[in-house]
């Protein structure tokens, strides 16, 4: 499968486990199932070890960045990977104010000097170019509220990366059904 696809990424984060949320919805855990990819990119906020550690069980490459939850988390603020010809900064996104500012967020790829910039915080997934650099928000695996939106859809991302192009899938949990949105970009 991997084959196909090329390396397999899942980007999620903010789940807030126990604080704002019990558990990853059951629709959701069972599509993560380990060694089928290749990386785990996690924003940060999933608020205990164990969710970590279970993150770690997935793939074996595993990214993680602080969230402003993660109390004494040994993980940096952010971290810069290369998968493919992509180099992608990954920041939990607390830091970038105003927090999802299409302006902050340019500023901060261009500090981390990145072709693809995911970062979290919001609890609301997007994906989005502008001017040639992509920009990609997991939004919250568990849908845990956010001060910034108290209805907040559950979801995560999945990335298919072969050389210079990635197709990325974004999960969305609407109720009992699993929506799928697909997108695409090339690096020229």
């Amino acid at each position: 499968m991997a084959k196909d696809f090329g390396e397999l990424a899942l980007v999620l984060g903010d789940a807030h486990i126990p604080q704002r949320a019990g558990v990853i919805p059951a629709k959701f855990q069972r599509m993560l199932v380990p060694n089928k990819m290749q990386h785990v990119i996690c924003t940060g906020n999933m608020a205990s070890r164990d969710q970590y550690d279970e993150l770690r069980s997935l793939a074996p490459s595993a990214h993680f960045v602080s969230g402003d939850f993660d109390e004494g988390s040994p993980f940096p603020e952010t971290k810069v990977v290369t998968i493919g010809n992509f180099r992608i900064g990954v920041v939990h996104g607390h830091q970038v104010v105003p927090w999802g500012d299409a302006q902050a967020l340019a500023t901060f790829r261009r500090r981390l000097d990145v072709d693809v910039l995911i970062s979290g915080h919001t609890h609301q997934n997007d994906v989005r170019e502008v001017d040639g650099a992509w920009y990609l928000n997991p939004g919250s695996i568990t849908g845990a509220y956010s001060a910034l939106k108290a209805d907040v859809v559950p979801s995560f991302i999945l990335l298919a990366i072969q050389g210079s192009k990635v197709v990325t899938y974004v999960y969305e949990l609407h109720g009992d059904t699993v929506e799928v949105s697909k997108s695409e970009f090339s690096k020229a």
